[in-house]
Formats: C-alpha cells, sequence, structure tokens
C-alpha cells in the first residue's frame, strides 16, 4: 500500500497544480473520482487492468469509454499519462491524494472522532470548534462508537491521531509500568 501512495503522490500533484492553474479543482475532483472508482470496480480491474493482452493504451481507452461524458478531454489526456506509465492502478491513490492536497488548499479537514458513547450535537459542535481554532481549517467531522474504547475519544485527523480514551490511557500505563 505504501508503494501505491509513492506511485500515485506525483500524479496527484501534477493533477492538482494543472487543476488549480485552470481553475477547475471540482471539475478535476469529480473526474478523478469517477476514474478511481470504475478502476476499483473488481469486474474492471479482472477484464481491463489485469489484462496482459491490452496495451497501456487500450487499457486507458477503455475506462475513458466507460466513463463517456464525466471525463473531459484534458482529464482524459492526463489518464492516458499515467497509462502510458502502466500506473494505471494507481488511479483510486491518485484521487485520494488529490482530494487531499484540494482539502489542503481549501483549508479544510476531515476529521474522524471514534468515541465510547455516541456524541451528541453540542459535544460535536465543541470538538469541531476546538479543532478549527488549533488547527486553523474548516473541520468536517464524522463519529463512530467503539465501546471498547470505555470511554472518552479518539480524533483521527490527517495523519494526526489524539488519543483521549480510557483504554489508550490504560495501555499506556502498562507500558510504563512494563518497561
Amino acid at each position: 500500500m505504501a508503494e501505491m501512495s509513492t506511485v500515485a503522490r506525483p500524479y496527484a500533484k501534477a493533477a492538482f497544480e494543472y487543476a488549480l492553474g485552470k481553475k477547475a479543482l471540482d471539475d478535476w475532483s469529480g473526474m478523478l473520482a469517477t476514474l478511481a472508482q470504475v478502476a476499483q470496480d473488481g469486474d474492471v480491474r479482472e477484464r481491463v487492468l489485469s489484462n496482459p493482452q491490452l496495451t497501456s493504451t487500450q487499457k486507458a481507452d477503455l475506462l475513458l469509454d466507460l466513463c463517456g461524458d464525466a471525463v473531459n478531454d484534458e482529464v482524459g489526456n492526463f489518464l492516458r499519462q499515467v497509462g502510458s506509465k502502466g500506473r494505471l492502478a494507481a488511479l483510486p491513490a491518485i484521487a485520494e491524494k488529490f482530494e487531499l492536497l484540494k482539502a489542503q488548499q481549501e483549508k479544510r479537514m476531515d476529521v474522524n472522532i471514534v468515541s465510547a458513547f455516541a456524541l451528541d450535537d453540542a459535544q460535536q459542535e465543541k470538538l469541531a470548534s476546538a479543532l478549527a481554532k488549533r488547527l486553523n481549517r474548516e473541520i468536517s467531522i464524522t463519529t463512530q462508537v467503539d465501546s471498547t474504547l470505555l470511554g472518552g475519544v479518539i480524533l483521527r485527523a490527517g495523519d494526526t491521531v489524539i488519543d483521549g480514551s480510557v483504554r489508550g490511557r490504560l495501555n499506556r500505563l502498562h507500558e510504563a509500568l512494563s518497561a
């Protein structure tokens, strides 16, 4: 997985810079998401992307045919370039990296909160405003409930993880006592 991320990074950056220059970030975001969704389909992976009898150009053209009018000529050219390097399997990772760059540009961040109990709207708003102030970004929250945490929350914002759960504290205490 780390290799796919490494492969995807320069393509996502190139697509992002081009789209930013054309002021078409939202358009490219949607088209790359469509390509990624098509590329992740099991039949497409099996019959197109993994087919050794097809050339890279044929694979790219088939993906474009499957997407139809959802992808414009510029993104089609980008897809052909990715295909010419044999990197079509990286399309989902490219789309993901593109979205991260777009979110960074727009100063927004998606935060996943895992808590021991369901959070009410007031608690979510309080966490969102504190994170927005700390990270200097617009925050979008998704929540999950995991009763094994015993109490507290775990925040995941990009590469940052803040473990304020009782289970996490007990694990850290156990490690400290065992050392």
